[in-house]
C-alpha cells in the first residue's frame, strides 16, 4: 500500500519531553524525596503548607504518580495502550491486531481497553494507562474534549488518535475518507437510477457520522436531489432503533428505493429488515461486513481498510517514540466501493 503520510515539518525542540519524577517535584518544592512521596500517596506528617508547596509543584511539572514503578528499571518493556470504543466490534478487530503487530516488532506489549463510546469512562481509562507509565496511547476518542491529555503530552506521552480526530488539542490523528467514501457510495446509487435515498447513521455527534451524513447529502445535492427529512435517520446503533428507522422510510406513502447505512452495526439490521419485504430495495453500507459476498444479493459496501488504519496510527507513534520531531499530522486514508449486487439494484416503483 502507498505511503499516504504527509511530510510534516521539523519542530524546533523535542515535543514529547522526559517525564517529571519524585525528584523533580522535590527539587521544584524545595522539600526531601520522602515528603513528596508522603503527599503523593496521601501518608500522614507533612504541614499544610509543605503540602500546598509540593502539590503546586506537581501541577506545574505534571507528574503523574507511577502505578507500577517496578518496571521502570533498565531493561523493561515498553508498553503501548490502545483505547477502542467497543472490543466487540468486528471493524476494530483488524485494527487492534495491526497495532499489536507494530508494537510487537518494536518489543512493546500492547494494552487494550474499551470506552464503550463513553467520553468520562475514555478519560479514566486513558489516565489510568498515564498513571501505570505506558510509553505510547492509540486512542479512537469517544469525546470531543481532550485538553485533559495535555499534561500527558508535555510529560512526554507520546499519542495518535484514530478514526477520529482529537477534541481542542492539536494531536496526530489518522482517519478514513469518510465524507468522500459516503459520497461515492450515495452517488453509487444514484448512477442505478435511484432518486429516494434513505440515511441511517449513528449519533451525529460522532466525527464518523456527520462525515458521512455530509457524504450522502453532498451526493444528494451534486445529483440535484433535494433530501426529504423523513429520509435521514441519526441516532444510537441499537438494532431497535435502527429497525424502527427502516420501516419508517419503506412505510412512507412515497417510500426510499435506497438506503445507505451509514457503518456495519446498521447494515446488519437493515439487512434484516430488507429481508421481510418482497420489494426490492438497494442496499450500500459504509464498512465491510462478514459474509457479504454470500448473501442474495451480496452487499455492496465502501470499505475502510482497518488494518491500514491500525499501522499507520502505531507506525506514527514508535516515530515518536524514536525521536523523529514530527508536527501533529493529520493522515487520511481512502476508501473503496466494493460492488456485489445490492447497491446495482434498480429502482422498484
Amino acid at each position: 500500500m502507498p505511503d499516504t503520510t504527509r511530510r510534516a515539518d521539523r519542530l524546533p525542540g523535542n515535543r514529547y519531553g522526559n517525564r517529571p519524577t519524585m525528584k523533580d517535584v522535590a527539587a521544584r518544592a524545595g522539600v526531601g524525596l520522602k515528603t513528596v512521596s508522603r503527599v503523593v500517596n496521601g501518608e500522614p506528617g507533612v504541614t499544610p503548607e509543605t503540602e500546598r508547596r509540593v502539590q503546586e509543584a506537581i501541577d506545574a511539572l505534571g507528574f503523574r504518580r507511577n502505578d507500577s514503578a517496578r518496571v521502570l528499571r533498565k531493561g523493561r518493556t515498553a508498553s503501548i495502550g490502545l483505547v477502542l470504543e467497543d472490543l466487540a466490534d468486528p471493524f476494530y478487530g483488524p485494527l487492534s491486531r495491526a497495532v499489536e503487530e507494530v508494537a510487537r516488532a518494536h518489543g512493546a506489549l500492547l494494552i487494550n481497553g474499551s470506552s464503550a463510546e463513553d467520553p468520562e469512562r475514555e478519560q479514566e481509562l486513558v489516565l489510568a494507562l498515564c498513571a501505570r507509565r505506558v510509553d505510547g496511547l492509540v486512542v479512537i476518542p469517544a469525546g470531543d474534549d481532550h485538553r485533559y491529555l495535555e499534561p500527558e503530552l508535555k510529560a512526554g506521552v507520546a499519542t495518535v488518535f484514530v478514526d477520529r480526530p482529537a477534541g481542542q488539542i492539536d494531536a496526530d490523528v489518522v482517519v478514513s475518507d469518510n465524507f468522500g467514501g459516503a459520497r461515492d457510495g450515495v452517488a453509487h446509487l444514484i448512477a442505478h437510477g435511484h432518486r429516494r435515498i434513505g440515511f441511517i447513521g449513528d449519533m451525529p455527534r460522532i466525527h464518523t457520522a456527520a462525515e458521512r451524513l455530509r457524504g450522502y447529502r453532498a451526493a444528494m445535492e451534486d445529483a440535484g436531489i433535494p433530501v426529504e427529512d423523513s429520509w435521514m435517520s441519526l441516532g444510537v446503533t441499537d438494532p431497535v432503533r435502527v429497525r424502527r428507522a427502516a420501516e419508517e422510510m419503506l412505510a412512507d406513502p412515497q417510500p426510499v428505493t435506497a438506503i445507505f447505512t451509514g457503518n456495519n452495526r446498521v447494515t446488519v439490521t437493515v439487512i434484516r429488515v430488507l429481508a421481510e419485504h418482497t420489494r426490492g430495495v438497494a442496499l450500500v453500507g459504509f464498512d465491510d461486513i462478514e459474509l457479504a459476498d454470500l448473501l442474495q444479493p451480496g452487499v455492496t459496501v465502501v470499505a475502510q481498510d482497518a488494518a491500514a488504519l491500525g499501522r499507520t496510527a502505531a507506525e506514527r507513534l514508535f516515530r515518536q517514540l524514536d525521536g523523529s520531531l514530527l508536527a501533529p499530522d493529520r493522515i487520511e486514508l481512502p476508501t473503496r466501493l466494493v460492488t456485489r449486487g445490492s447497491g446495482e439494484l434498480p429502482p422498484s416503483g
